[in-house]
């Protein structure tokens, strides 16, 4: 097997943003869309920022951007859930990407904290945010989680190189 060599040496700075996002975006992610509810109904956003950090106490962190519009409600939510996308949800991905109010028109169940379900997905994390803690131009929201659930199967929507993806079998 042929290894890549690296061919772009660069010292990240606010000239290069570009280049540092392109580099980040070599590594393959999976693509979350975490849910909460605010005061104007509920708020959604996808990130594919997402770990898991703790077995005991269970924890998982995610990033938002400080600049984003969706960030005050966020920040405000005492609770969200973490949906982890199937291939099949592309659509909904995209959708969630633009628009922050894109669920407001579905029917959408929600969890005894009032936080918004989604159906459909591989795995949902339903948390409580423990920090929010300032990482240069994002904030890392770390929640424990209250509730887990696990889909009996299916094949994960990925991000890689800019683009969502879906995982090929070898």
């Amino acid at each position: 097997m042929t290894r890549p060599v690296p061919t772009n040496a660069f010292i990240p700075n606010t000239e290069n943003t570009r280049q540092l996002r392109d580099a980040f975006g070599q590594f393959a992610t999976g693509v979350t869309i975490v849910t909460a509810q605010s005061d104007n109904g509920p708020v959604a956003i996808t990130a594919n920022s997402f770990s898991s950090v703790s077995l005991d106490p269970p924890l998982v962190l995610w990033c938002v951007g400080l600049g984003s519009k969706r960030y005050p409600a966020f920040a405000a939510a005492r609770h969200y859930a973490i949906h982890v996308l199937s291939a099949d949800q592309t659509e909904l991905c995209w959708s969630v990407s633009r628009n922050s109010a894109a669920l407001a028109d579905m029917s959408l169940d929600t969890n005894v904290e009032g936080v918004p379900m989604l159906p459909g997905c591989l795995a949902r994390f339903e948390c409580v945010q423990t920090a929010n803690y300032e990482g240069g131009d994002h904030a890392i929201i770390l929640g424990q989680v209250l509730r887990a659930h696990l889909a009996s199967g299916g094949d994960p929507l990925t991000f890689f190189d800019g683009n969502v993806r879906q995982m090929s079998p070898q």
